[in-house]
């Protein structure tokens, strides 16, 4: 069978379907011009669904819930702090002092408490991982996170240690105000990836027992910077 033939048939199968949802929805036949552009209107207006009340704090909140989904959680004055509460972390915990971070913090003093952090991509052999984040949000206690060129998905992925940074600023109510800001402010211009972290990686999927780590970090840290 030949590329064309495939394609014809794989195009073939997606009208069946579409024709068998356009059928149960009482509907017959290609769907019309009108119905396209009504369609592409709601999704440009961006409507948003009904939304619990949510009358909390949303950093309070966010904190509480970092908790409940199995995160620890610091809180910093400033973003010059980071290192030495890194530090303290990982130590507490009897972690390695070493790993990848983000370029963004390429500048701070890493060595002057005793760590030492690269600015780059993990390369699967990190132990601890330290990012900033697009923003955070408070429902759940959610980290939001874009790939690119200087936000490397590698290093909230691969190392047994997350640490995240979260400016206070950056804490959103709901999924829905997340998704808002990243349109409001870079548009029609979409990331390749928006992770979303809660928590350690984890599944219960065999025999129902709780495992931690299985698809990702062991641990997560979660650091909050009010400036």
């Amino acid at each position: 069978m030949s590329a064309g033939d495939m394609n014809a048939k794989d195009m073939n199968a997606r009208e069946n379907i579409l024709r068998r949802i356009r059928a149960a929805n009482g509907k017959a036949g290609s769907a019309t011009t009108q119905e396209r552009e009504a369609v592409v209107a709601r999704l440009r207006a961006q409507a948003r669904g009904p939304l619990p009340s949510m009358n909390w704090e949303p950093l309070p909140r966010f904190k509480e819930r970092c908790i409940v989904m199995m995160s620890t959680v610091d809180q910093i004055a400033s973003r010059s702090e980071l290192p030495k509460a890194v530090a303290r972390y990982l130590r507490e915990n009897t972690l390695p002092t070493r790993g990848a971070c983000w370029p963004e913090f390429a500048d701070l003093d890493w060595a002057a408490a005793g760590l030492d952090f690269e600015a780059r991509p993990s390369h699967g052999d990190d132990k601890v991982g330290i990012t900033g984040t697009y923003c955070a949000i408070a429902e759940n206690g959610t980290l939001m996170l874009l790939s690119g060129e200087h936000t490397h998905a590698t290093t909230s992925l691969l190392p047994e240690t997350h640490i995240a940074v979260v400016p206070a600023s950056r804490v959103v109510r709901a999924m829905e105000d997340g998704w808002a800001l990243l349109r409001r402010e870079r548009g029609g211009e979409m990331p390749r990836q928006v992770n979303f972290v809660s928590g350690p990686s984890r599944t219960a999927d065999i025999e129902m027992t709780l495992v931690i780590g299985v698809h990702g970090p062991f641990r997560v840290h979660i650091v909050v910077v009010d400036e």
